[in-house]
């Protein structure tokens, strides 16, 4: 499948993705690759850190839903609605996210490059960690090593991504990513 290159599809088809892999946990407190992870941890980070970036950055509040910890379908579910929601709405392409160390940029882009993205990678935590489908689409792989390996100084002093972890050099473009992240892509879990 094809991913949409418009910020709102794109975030649509990526968050229902890692909604199926939610959906299809069993054990929420599998180990999962991030060290010191478990499942309900990667969703906990994508439920966290970016409401308080959009609000500070955009001004913008999301609803709430209920704690991870409590129920992380749930939690998702209501929180990857109301990212939904924001990408929908007409007026986001006129507006700007602004950030100190990003600068300013169009909301729906924003939340396309930071957001998105990051789900999208953490999708493969989420499936490795409770034995899913880890498959992630080649294109966009390729896509996103393509516009962070030119950054690889500044990407790994943020302290978002840990070091790269070294992979065959004929290794497919979701490998190599995995590996250019930080994650191990053998990891098998417990």
């Amino acid at each position: 499948m094809a991913l949409s290159e418009d910020p709102a599809g794109r975030h649509r088809q990526i968050a229902g993705l890692f909604a199926e892999r939610v959906h299809g946990a069993r054990d929420w407190d599998a180990p999962a690759p991030v060290p010191g992870w478990a499942a309900r941890d990667v969703v906990r980070h994508l439920t966290e850190w970016f409401p308080s970036f959009l609000s500070a950055g955009a001004g913008i509040d999301l609803p709430r839903g209920p704690s991870v910890d409590e129920d992380p379908v749930a939690a998702w579910r209501v929180h990857a609605d109301a990212v939904q929601a924001v990408l929908d709405d007409p007026e986001t392409p006129d507006r700007k996210l602004t950030n100190p160390h990003i600068g300013s940029l169009p909301l729906d882009a924003a939340i396309d490059q930071f957001y998105t993205s990051d789900i999208f990678m953490h999708t493969w935590d989420l499936a490795r960690a409770t034995g899913q489908d880890d498959r992630l689409d080649p294109d966009f792989c390729a896509l996103l090593l393509a516009g962070m390996e030119p950054l690889e100084e500044v990407i790994r002093s943020s302290g978002q991504y840990g070091p790269r972890v070294e992979v065959p050099a004929d290794a497919d473009v979701q490998t190599r990513l995995l590996g250019f992240i930080g994650r191990d892509p053998f990891w098998a879990g417990r």
